[in-house]
């Protein structure tokens, strides 16, 4: 039996087979096509993400007898004998075996002889960061000045413990992580030309369990054919790789939304009797909760998403503040896992988290101008009942519901503030602000020349948003950096947090049963440890 494994068997041959480096692939095509090779390149990735494999392509396509849109050939004599591994001119070397500096010193004695059969000598070195200092310093001037029939390539999935003097001298190239779907299509092309039966479902399992290095994906493929006896199915890879399928997860999340306790207790009840990881179900949480906020702040960001339906599903459910403290209590929550008495508790514990922490529910600020914008819409192709006035009043109360209409009770800066519901950026920007004058055309804002660098076209135009909403008028924004006599909201909050401070110390020393522990106990209290409740 001579089986190859997956991981060797579709190791790409040239530039073309690379997956997902395009920007790597695209450099070094360009420097074959104007004949501007560097004389040392330096690859650096985690693991099984192509470093070694684009080093061979490379060595493979500067030595190539017949260039094909400057892609090694694979049929000229230098193509087979690279292929095959018996190409004199490529010096492999593990670094992680020979980090003496007798063996590099070794290596560079042979440097000066010109190539046997190629054009060039190659020196491929993998794991370079695995050298001794002293490896470095042997390497370091030829890595500077080599002959110019010599190039060196190396790689490594470490490159800060690299000197910098040998950085220095290399030309870098970072690979990136793969992306699940760019580790799926692959998987995808390969089965089918192995004549392998699958399950889609199943390819996006072991494509999540890769963690972005291809290598390991296709090892994991490579198992999973095994384990299914010629066959990759869903059921068979979640037991082998012992995950939670990915449905219980979206409907703990779906019950979440919706505030149902007992639905996300079943559900767990349920994912118990797998016998299951529950870091792992709350890591899977996270990602989906990380996708639904880009969905939401990206719409189309949905179309390149993994898992596109789960998403669109997902989304409409949970506000986008909802998410970012979800996401933030599930971050906390999967440090603390290991604290607690048993992961299933711990689990349960950082659900009903969620659950107790949920804000009120209360309608968006976008949702609610959006429907203003329908109602609007729908008014402007109603009749005009202008010739008939008893019929009008019916008609305008039925098509525009009581909260539509959005109170204006003064035009007091920190109350109109508070009113329009403006968070981050925007809001700081209105809080550093003075309001000089409004009508029902423009706003004149005073800000603070300090916080100047709040401004930008994206702030100033959600806050123009905000107040076209609070007034229901077109609103022209305009903003003046300049010092003003009055104080600015986010002055005013300072100022109360002072205050409130300093009542609440005079509070702490006023107290008698305070007093009574400092004179019997000559107790004290801590400097910096008073906070208002």
């Amino acid at each position: 039996m001579n089986y190859q494994v997956l991981a060797r068997k579709w190791r790409p041959h040239n530039f073309t087979e690379v997956v997902g480096q395009e920007h790597v692939v695209k450099s070094l095509m360009n420097a074959l096509q104007h004949g501007r090779l560097h004389h040392a390149y330096l690859f650096t990735g985690t693991r099984g993400v192509g470093k070694t494999t684009i080093a061979r392509i490379l060595a493979k396509a500067i030595n190539c007898e017949n260039l094909q849109d400057f892609n090694p050939c694979g049929v000229c004599r230098v193509c087979r004998d690279l292929d095959e591994g018996r190409f004199v001119d490529l010096i492999e070397v593990d670094a992680a075996s020979r980090t003496k500096v007798d063996d590099t010193r070794e290596l560079m004695d042979n440097v000066q002889y010109a190539p046997s059969h190629g054009r060039y000598k190659v020196y491929l070195i993998d794991e370079v960061h695995m050298l001794s200092g002293h490896s470095f310093n042997a390497l370091l001037k030829t890595l500077e000045e080599p002959p110019p029939h010599v190039k060196f390539l190396l790689a490594t999935t470490d490159p800060q413990k690299i000197p910098v003097t040998v950085l220095s001298r290399c030309l870098q190239f970072n690979l990136k992580r793969l992306l699940p779907g760019q580790i799926f299509n692959q998987m995808e092309f390969i089965l089918k030309q192995e004549s392998v039966d699958f399950e889609a479902a199943a390819l996006k399992l072991l494509s999540r369990a890769a963690d972005g290095s291809m290598r390991d994906g296709l090892s994991l493929l490579d198992q999973a054919i095994v384990y299914g006896n010629g066959k990759v199915t869903a059921e068979d890879v979640r037991a082998m790789l012992g995950t939670v399928a990915q449905q219980p997860v979206e409907d703990i999340l779906a019950a979440l939304a919706k505030g149902n306790a007992a639905a996300i207790l079943d559900k767990i009840n349920e994912i118990a009797n797998l016998t299951p990881d529950f870091s792992e179900v709350l890591q899977q949480i996270l990602q989906i909760l990380h996708r639904i906020a880009l969905v939401q702040q990206i719409p189309a960001a949905i179309d390149h998403d993994f898992d596109a339906d789960m998403i669109a599903d997902l989304s409409p459910l949970f506000t986008p503040e909802d998410v970012q403290l979800y996401y933030q209590i599930g971050l906390v929550g999967q440090r603390d896992l290991d604290l607690a008495p048993d992961p299933r508790s711990g689990f349960e514990m950082v659900m009903l988290r969620m659950l107790t922490f949920r804000p009120a529910a209360v309608e968006s600020a976008p949702v609610k101008q959006a429907q203003i914008r329908r109602t609007l819409s729908r008014i402007d192709t109603q009749p005009d009942y202008s010739k008939d006035n008893s019929e009008a009043p019916a008609v305008i109360a039925e098509k525009i519901p009581e909260e539509k209409i959005i109170p204006r009770p003064d035009d007091n800066w920190v109350n109109m503030i508070a009113a329009m519901k403006i968070n981050g950026l925007t809001r700081e920007l209105a809080n550093n602000c003075v309001l000089e004058n409004i009508d029902d055309t423009v706003c004149t804002l005073l800000l603070d020349p300090g916080h100047k660098q709040l401004r930008s076209a994206r702030t100033e135009e959600n806050l123009r948003k905000a107040l076209q909403a609070y007034r229901g008028t077109s609103l022209k924004l305009v903003i003046n950096a300049k010092q003003t006599t009055i104080d600015t909201p986010a002055v005013q909050l300072t100022k109360a947090r002072e205050d409130k401070q300093l009542a609440a110390i005079e509070a702490i020393n006023s107290d008698e049963n305070i007093q009574a522990l400092k004179e019997h106990f000559d107790a004290r209290v801590m400097p910096g440890t008073i906070e208002p409740v």
